[in-house]
Parts: C-alpha cells; sequence; structure tokens
C-alpha cells in the first residue's frame, strides 16, 4: 500500500487531464456556489466534443459556468436545481433542465434518481494525515463523493479548512490540479433604505437566544445591525457569510441557548469574502455539515426558538408564496426555504418569516398580488407562513382566517396598490374590508 504523499504526486495532473478521465454517459456532480471548481469546469467545456450524454448536477454555481449553453447538450447536458443568474435564459431556450427539489432531498436525489458517479470539488491542500477538506461547502459534496467512482479535486491554499464533516482523504481522490487561483466571493452590497426597514421588523420577531437561519443577500444583510443589542443567539442555516462573523465578534452569536449543537455556528456552506473564509478557517466555532442534516426539518425542529427568514418574489393574499417564478420564467429555485420554514414551525417557540419589498420594477409591481401569477409554482404553502414582512410591516398569518389575512397583508403592502389589492378581497369575500 503507497503512503499517501506518494498516491498524491502520482495523482497530480492538469486540468485538461482531469478532464480525461471523464467517461461517456457519467453523471457529475458539481459542487456548490463558490466551491464549484472553475478551471476544471473550463476544462471539461473545453473537451465536450469527446464526450457523449455525460450530465452535470448542482444546486448553483457563482462564477462562469461554461458547460452550459448552445452546442452543448448531446455532449454536456446541465439539469441543475437552482437557476443562477449566469443561465436564467437557457431553461427558457431547452438548453438545460431544472429538478425542483427541497434541499434537504438532493444527496438521496443523487444517489437514488442520478446516480452520480463522479464529484468535482475545491479543496484544501492534505494535511499531515493526508486528508483534504471541502472547507467551502460539504452541503451534497460530501455525501456524493463517498458514493463517487471518480473525484476530481482542485487543490487550492485559499480554500480555508472548516471543521465538521468536511474531509476526503487522499487515497479517495483520483485526480488533483493544483491551483492558487483566488476563491469566488459573494459580497456583500450596501443596503438600501427600504431593505433597513425590513430588517428592523423583522429583528423585532427575534427574542435573545434564538437560533436563526440567515442567508445572504440584501434582507437577511438588513436585519444584522439590528441583531447588535441581543443576546446569545445561535446559528443553524444552509449558508452563512460575513455578517455572521460580524456577530461572532461582536458576541452576540455564542450559541449558549442553542438545544443542540450548543456554542456551535453550524451550515452546510460558506458564501462571503475571503475575509469570512480566513475566519472561518481552523475556527472551532464553526461546523459544515451536509444538507440532508443541517436542512432536515426534523433536526431544525430540535432548537428552541428557531427563526427562519426567507426572501420572496410574491406573495398572493392568502399567504401563498412564490419565491422561484418571475416574469413568466423560471428565477431562481426552491432550494432550502421549505425546508426550514417547516423546521421552524414545528420548533418549539419557533418562527418562519418571509421578507420581501412591497413592489418590484421601481415601483410598478406589487410583490402582493391576489393571485399569484399563471404558472407560478406555490413554493411555501399558506398553511406554513407564519409573518410576512415589508417595509410597511409585519402581517402575521399564522392562525388567521382567509379575510384576516387579507387584511393584514393589504396593511404591508404598498399604499398604491392597496385599494386594487382591498377592491379585489372584498369582490372575492363578499365582505367589507
Amino acid at each position: 500500500m503507497k503512503h499517501w504523499k506518494e498516491l498524491y504526486e502520482e495523482r497530480k495532473m492538469s486540468a485538461e487531464e482531469a478532464a480525461t478521465h471523464i467517461k461517456d454517459g457519467d453523471r457529475i456532480v458539481v459542487a456548490h456556489g463558490i466551491g464549484a471548481p472553475l478551471p476544471v469546469l473550463q476544462a471539461i467545456a473545453d473537451h465536450k466534443d469527446a464526450y457523449k450524454n455525460v450530465s452535470l448536477h448542482h444546486m448553483m454555481t457563482v462564477g462562469s459556468t461554461p458547460y452550459a449553453g448552445a452546442g452543448m447538450p448531446g455532449h454536456l447536458n446541465l439539469n441543475a436545481c437552482f437557476i443562477s443568474s449566469g443561465y436564467r435564459g437557457l431553461l427558457e431556450e431547452g438548453l438545460i433542465d431544472l429538478s425542483p427539489l427541497h434541499f434537504s432531498e438532493f444527496p438521496e436525489w443523487l444517489e437514488h434518481e442520478v446516480d452520480s458517479n463522479v464529484v468535482v470539488v475545491v479543496t484544501s491542500p492534505p494535511d499531515e494525515h493526508g486528508f483534504v477538506c471541502c472547507g467551502l461547502n460539504c452541503d451534497y459534496t460530501i455525501p456524493a463523493a463517498r458514493r463517487a467512482r471518480t473525484i476530481i479535486a482542485e487543490v487550492n491554499p485559499n480554500c480555508p479548512t472548516v471543521y465538521g464533516d468536511t474531509f476526503i482523504h487522499v487515497s479517495d481522490i483520483e485526480c488533483f490540479v493544483e491551483t492558487d487561483r483566488p476563491m469566488s466571493e459573494t459580497l456583500s452590497k450596501e443596503t438600501t433604505e427600504i431593505e433597513q426597514k425590513i430588517g428592523g421588523y423583522c429583528a423585532e420577531l427575534i427574542r435573545d437566544g434564538a437560533t436563526l437561519q440567515l442567508g445572504v443577500g440584501g434582507i437577511p444583510d438588513a436585519v444584522l445591525p439590528f441583531l447588535m443589542k441581543k443576546k446569545d443567539l445561535g446559528i443553524h442555516s444552509e449558508v452563512i457569510g460575513d455578517g455572521v462573523q460580524v456577530l461572532m465578534e461582536a458576541g452576540v452569536i455564542t450559541g449558549k441557548e442553542k438545544t443542540i449543537n450548543k456554542g456551535l455556528v453550524v451550515s452546510a456552506s460558506l458564501f462571503g469574502s475571503h475575509a469570512f473564509h480566513r475566519f472561518a478557517n481552523r475556527n472551532p466555532a464553526i461546523e459544515l455539515r451536509p444538507v440532508d442534516y443541517t436542512n432536515d426539518p426534523r433536526i431544525i425542529a430540535q432548537h428552541k426558538n428557531m427563526v427562519s427568514i426567507n426572501a420572496t418574489v410574491q406573495v398572493d393574499l392568502t399567504g401563498q408564496v412564490n419565491s422561484e417564478y418571475m416574469g413568466g420564467k423560471q428565477f431562481s429555485g426552491m432550494g432550502g426555504q421549505v425546508d426550514f420554514v417547516r423546521g421552524a414551525k414545528m420548533a418549539e417557540g419557533g418562527i418562519s418569516i418571509i421578507a420581501c419589498s412591497s413592489t418590484a420594477k421601481g415601483g410598478k409591481i406589487s410583490k402582493i398580488v391576489p393571485v399569484l401569477d399563471a404558472g407560478a409554482p406555490v413554493t411555501t404553502a399558506r398553511t406554513d407562513v407564519d409573518f410576512i414582512v415589508t417595509e410597511y410591516g409585519i402581517a402575521q398569518l399564522g392562525g388567521k382566517s382567509l379575510l384576516e389575512r387579507a387584511k393584514a397583508l393589504i396593511q404591508v403592502a404598498h399604499p398604491d396598490f392597496r385599494d386594487g389589492l382591498r377592491e379585489e378581497a372584498e369582490r372575492r369575500y363578499k365582505r367589507r374590508l
């Protein structure tokens, strides 16, 4: 049996050579988000004419997606479970496919429906024991890697070592592609006045000692400043970013009151800046776990005072939520929204918050509507929603009748659309509001 160092040296190669290890009919799992090995994916795309019916599967990626587009189907067929900005139009053109799934189901789907056999990932260099770390995400990457015939790893010293279920031994990896490129980042943008108002209302619903699921983006970023006076918050999430670092360093996030994984920030992925990656590196307070753990509603429900905060595209007057369809087209995907909404609702003292601005397209379109757009999916059922928050306040829906829901939602709609919404509700329910 060869020593792991010898195996590593033997298996080092260029991205172009690694691409030749893909076989016709292979089913490739691409690591999520900023953990996608972009040089390897570029080499696979460049090598496309050598493949027949190779499929790629992932939740979303950050950065280029050269394997999706014209000329790829038949060689490289992308079946995503979340529509990223880089290829929203490709779904309408029939160049890619979408499988709508709860994020918690993704590892099982890859095993039983896709029967994936190749995994491409970004890892840290091997440690003294011969283990590399998938420190940017382990969500579905680690479960898929444990079953794969072939693992191709971009080995990059800029990938942090993050504790948890994140390690793969060198002997299990077929190809090592060494790079030193800067990792992709998901940088926070300056929050708008509307987002700040929404953030303030969301913070009003969060108690000291609560455990939070906070995603990344304008609204989660806007919530964070309003949490600086809270005490002993915990994190159990599918993604974490720079805002978590700010609250940890301020002593707001301690995890002392968490029911399980006490004292730990638990997530499935890192999304953030290079500074955040360095903060997470070998940080004993942060652990990454696969999504069939982090997003399992039964696990989420074990956290007392669990709070899930998710954004959306559209809410109808009964409280049905569409978070994935816009302008007659698939805009994103279900992701982990429903996993956390249901887990939070089952938790003792838990609540689910759906947050959005009241309008879109510069105030021309109301996000609170009489009925969802034709063809739009119901991402989150009205029976699962506790609160809808806009810049105009908080609408409590849990336990309310249809008439009460309509009244509450009209109150948090933009004033320019309230009369029309009220007229529609009165026509539907034959009652004056």
